[in-house]
Parts: C-alpha cells; sequence; structure tokens
C-alpha cells in the first residue's frame, strides 16, 4: 500500500530545518527528494511581518524564493488549524486583511534584457 503525499504545489506549509533551525513559512513551488522549493519567509520575526504588512510596509518583508535542501529538512507541516488554533494563514489575514496567498505570489519578473553584440 503506498501512502498519498499531501503536499502539492501552490499549499502553504511551515517548514523546521535544523542546522542552523530554523523555522520558514511559505508556499511550496516544488518538493522532491533532493528538497523542497519554497516562496517564503523566516518565522522569527512573525510579529514584525504582520505589523509591517498590515501598515503597508510590505515591500520591507524578507521574502524570497528558496530551495531548501531535505538534509535540513526536519519536518514539514501543511499550514492548517490544530487543536482550534487557527493556521499561519488565518491569522495572517486576521491580522493583516490580506489574502496570504497574494503575499506569497512570485514576483513580476523583470523586464528582459536584450545583449547586444559586439
Amino acid at each position: 500500500m503506498s501512502l498519498s503525499m499531501p503536499f502539492r504545489p501552490g499549499d502553504l506549509v511551515v517548514v523546521v530545518l535544523h542546522s542552523p533551525r530554523e523555522r520558514v513559512w511559505g508556499r511550496i513551488l516544488g518538493l522532491e527528494a533532493s528538497g523542497v522549493a519554497i516562496r517564503g519567509l523566516d518565522l522569527a520575526p512573525w510579529n514584525e511581518v504582520l505589523g509591517l504588512v498590515r501598515s503597508g510596509q510590505a515591500d520591507q518583508v524578507a521574502l524570497g524564493t528558496r530551495f531548501l535542501p531535505m538534509h535540513r529538512v526536519e519536518t514539514l507541516y501543511l499550514d492548517e488549524p490544530s487543536s482550534g488554533a487557527p493556521s499561519l494563514a488565518d491569522t495572517f489575514c486576521e491580522r493583516t486583511g490580506q489574502d496570504p496567498h497574494a503575499f506569497l505570489a512570485d514576483p513580476p519578473s523583470p523586464p528582459s534584457r536584450h545583449r547586444r553584440n559586439p
């Protein structure tokens, strides 16, 4: 009997890493045996992030696209309510008034630069 994988691109997750210990909240871009690609942020300054987003300073948040190698991943959680506690996405929405999926969306592509041949 095979185990179905509940993690899909676009899902919001919390990743607990070791060496060094970090907790990252974000949107899965891809997941494979070598690691997980995620668009997200470190949870250490969570309350500061909420405050910046709420006050219209979301551009000050250290949001990025990262590849987390599987040898550093200790645990991967779906961001969902648990034991009566809201998910981080629910908390984000409630405290900032913004959609977490829109906040964690891919950044706009930079304009293409055409190289000129000498």
